[in-house]
Formats: C-alpha cells, structure tokens, sequence
C-alpha cells in the first residue's frame, strides 16, 4: 500500500523536486499552503504530514490528525518550536525534523545583510539613488571589509560558514559561543559575549531558540554596548531578539541598523501581502528603512537546501517504516 504524505508550503518552484527527489515512491500531497487551523481537513486521508516553519502543530491540529489515524508529523525544517511535542507525544505520534542542510543558504545571506548595511552603506546609497538623489552622505564614508570586525554569536556550522566568508576576506573574526569547536578556534578568536558585542562592527546571530531559557536574551544591556556605527544581524530565530529594545536603539542612533530574516508572529505575515501591520515594533522596523532590511525567512531558499530538506525528510520516513525509529525524532524536553 502506497504511504501518503501531505506536505504543507509547497511552492510552486519545489513541485518538480518533491517530485524528482521522491526515491520511495510516496503519494505525495503538495499543499502551496501552511497547515492552519481552517485547512487541516486537507489532511485527511493521509498517513503523514510533513511541514515547515509557521505550519500550526498545536494541540488543536494534533488531535484532529490523531483522530483521523495520521501518526507522523515530520517537519522539513531544522526548528520544531510549531509542534506541541508533548501534545504529540501524548497521542502516540511520531516527530521528526531535519537536523541541519546546506549551511551556506543562511551563513550566505547573513554574509550579505551585514555588509549592505555596514559596508559603504550600500542599503542607503541605493535608496537614496532611487528617490534621484545622488549627493554622497558623510554617513557612507566606511572602512573597508578586510578592516571591520565581525562578531559571530553562536559557533555551530551555519556560524562558522559565515564566519569562513568574513575570513576569507581578511576580516578580523571574533565570536562567542558555549561550545568552542576545534574547526571554529582555527579562525575564530572567541572571547566573552559582552566583548564581542561592545567591539563587533557586525554582530550576527545564529544561536538556536529554547523556549523558556533564552527568550530575548539579545537584550537592551547587550545592544547598548554595541558601537554606535555597528550593525544587528539576525537569521536565527525572533525569539532570541528583544526587537523593542532594537527599536529603541536604533531611534536613539545607539545602532546603526539592523537586518532579519525572522519577525515575532512571522505566520502573521510571511507569505502573505499585507495591507495592516499590527504589530507597533513591526511597523517601527519598516519605518526604518533603509536602516533596517527585512526578508521573508528565506534563510534556506536555496536549491542546495532545498534538496537537502526533502532528501532527509523522505529518508526520515523511510527510517521509521522500516524500523520503527530514526535518528532525527524529536521528544519532549523532559
């Protein structure tokens, strides 16, 4: 019997590799949708679900899936902050993400925010160009990328590939982390977290989110000792971020700018066309521009993470079939 999977935020340029990369024949469901509350009936039927960030995996859905038989609930994504693992848990299904993919798609667009924010300014030359004004600013007069300081909190392979690209260039590397690998010592000169805040021309996240131990732990005491010229990269998670304190800081010309791939209640607005921001520091952020860069959470819109996702997930299924377990199942934090 076929396995059929329903497979939520599908878009239209990753059909054909669902498709292509599908090597265990699945019956795939591609939804161009995020799984919600007023579409889970698009799951019924199946034998899976497989989702990505901003899917609702609460214990409303969950119970839905559970009551139509639907016991795995994979996600393609290497956070699972969407899914109530304990409501799962509770109903005997089974979890599972994908535990990492290319690392260069996000290191690669961090690399990219830092310095059109930081370097010659490039953010707000090209805005100001388009509004036809073409007088150079005192405020685009920079140092050169091999003369900034780039700080890198968080050290795991997305971090280390960012840091790698900064290196590459000759810039001066310092970085902060818990667990210091042996790879990331050989270009990365750690120091304390409030020493790479108080020196970094770019700081730039990659720290994981842990719902109840990190929340805003990039607060207003770190960023106010941040220099005045430098600049707030985020492509982790929202969570981890205080972006009031960001606002205010930025407002006061306490930063410089700021860039992120991720926005509280990003469900709120990603994928979407938005004609009202509700959200006040949302609205301060855009306000900001060219200060301040948003993306969609494209981090991993690449085709080589991509790829990777879907080969994983679909390995992930196939590991569990045949064996009851995978190595990349997720369980409550007891």
């Amino acid at each position: 019997m076929t396995f059929k999977i329903a497979v939520y935020g599908v878009r239209d340029n990753e059909v054909d590799y669902f498709k292509k990369l599908n090597q265990y024949q699945y019956e795939l469901k591609l939804l161009p949708e995020l799984l919600t509350h007023d579409n889970i009936d698009t799951a019924q039927g199946m034998d899976a679900v497989l989702l990505r960030a901003n899917c609702v995996a609460d214990a409303q859905n969950l119970q839905k899936l559970h009551d139509w038989q639907i016991k795995y609930v994979f996600t393609r994504t290497v956070g699972f902050n969407h899914i109530d693992l304990q409501a799962a848990q509770d109903n005997g299904q089974i979890v599972a993400r994908v535990p990492s993919y290319s690392p260069h798609a996000v290191a690669d667009l961090a690399f990219t925010l830092g310095l059109t924010l930081q370097q010659r300014r490039v953010s707000w030359a090209t805005h100001a160009s388009h509004q036809k004004n073409f007088i150079v600013q005192p405020s685009e007069f920079t140092r050169e990328i091999h003369d900034l300081k780039v700080g890198i909190i968080g050290t795991g392979r997305i971090g280390l590939t960012e840091a790698q690209n900064y290196h590459a260039l000759g810039t001066k590397v310092i970085g902060y982390d818990v667990f210091q690998s042996e790879a990331a010592k050989k270009i990365v000169d750690f120091k304390s977290q409030e020493e790479v805040f108080q020196t970094a021309d770019i700081v730039s996240l990659h720290v994981p989110y842990f719902p109840g131990k990190n929340d805003r732990f990039v607060n207003a005491d770190l960023i106010n000792l941040m220099k005045p010229q430098a600049v707030l990269v985020n492509t982790a998670r929202a969570e981890i971020v205080d972006i009031s304190a960001v606002v205010a800081a930025l407002q006061n010309d306490r930063l410089s700018g700021f860039a992120t791939d991720v926005l509280d209640h990003e469900a709120d607005y990603f994928g979407k066309k938005v004609d009202q921001i509700k959200d006040l520091n949302l609205q301060a952020l855009i306000d900001l521009y060219p200060r301040v860069l948003i993306t969609p959470h494209l981090g991993s819109y690449t085709e080589e993470a991509l790829v990777d996702m879907i080969k994983i997930s679909f390995d992930n299924f196939h590991e569990v079939l045949a064996t009851g377990t995978c190595d990349n199942l997720v369980q409550p934090d007891k």
